[in-house]
């Protein structure tokens, strides 16, 4: 299931369901590009010819760079270094194919991850975001694991009612519109309980004609009886 996730409210904005060896890279051209929209996406998708589709598109993209990919630098900033920035570059691509798929200057901006100990480079179309607002653009791209991991734990697919890809489909579709119903519920109530404790109150409530709002309202708090000086305690707590 290739998913792109809207950062703004953590909603799927385009669900692709493909077999097993589908490379991912080939979704991106399933996407309608939105222009002024940014792309966050891993190394996984990292295919020069369809990141300048983006580019010809007016759409910004933010993803990590290769270690051995071949460039030349061409400017440098100043970076705060105590915030893990390490550089902030204007550089162009010098490969023989991926010059020519990509022809104009792109900027690469280093972090040092402290938790992970380790360097990361990103690459992005965009120039005019603080350099710092680019590498936590790349970290919120962790949202979607997080969707995914949700995807898996609480929407569990144990066994298919059918082999055919109808079959199939029909019941991965099912399980992703049970989680925009429990997210759009979630926010027109503005509730503050958890998606999985939305999904597990309306399964038991299934026949119930409590309404919504009721059902996922917090729980009165219990006056406290421990007041009540003629009552008999056996234990002194």
């Amino acid at each position: 299931m290739h998913t792109l996730l809207d950062l703004r409210g953590n909603i799927p904005t385009f669900i692709h369901v493909s077999p097993g060896n589908t490379h991912e890279i080939n979704i991106l051209d399933a996407l309608t590009i939105e222009p002024g929209a940014f792309y966050v996406m891993d190394k996984g998708y990292l295919d020069f010819g369809r990141l300048f589709r983006l580019q010809r598109q007016a759409a910004f993209f933010v993803t990590r760079a290769k270690r051995n990919q071949a460039l030349v630098r061409q400017a440098s900033r100043a970076v705060d270094k105590a915030t893990g920035l390490r550089s902030d570059q204007t550089i162009a691509l010098t490969g023989p194919r991926v010059s020519q798929k990509y022809p104009q200057p792109l900027r690469r901006v280093g972090f040092y991850d402290v938790e992970h100990r380790r360097k990361l480079w990103f690459l992005t179309n965009n120039f005019v975001l603080p350099a710092l607002t680019i590498a936590q653009l790349y970290r919120c791209r962790w949202q979607i694991e997080l969707f995914f991991k949700w995807i898996k734990q609480h929407l569990r697919i144990k066994a298919f009612y059918g082999n055919s890809d109808n079959a199939v489909k029909t019941q991965v579709w099912i399980a992703v519109c049970v989680y925009l119903l429990a997210a759009i519920l979630k926010k027109q109530l503005q509730s503050e309980l958890s998606l999985n404790e939305i999904l597990q109150i309306l399964s038991v409530n299934t026949f119930e004609k409590t309404p919504l709002s009721t059902l996922c309202s917090p729980l009165p708090t219990q006056p406290n009886k421990t007041s009540d000086r003629n009552q008999l305690r056996l234990f002194d707590l």
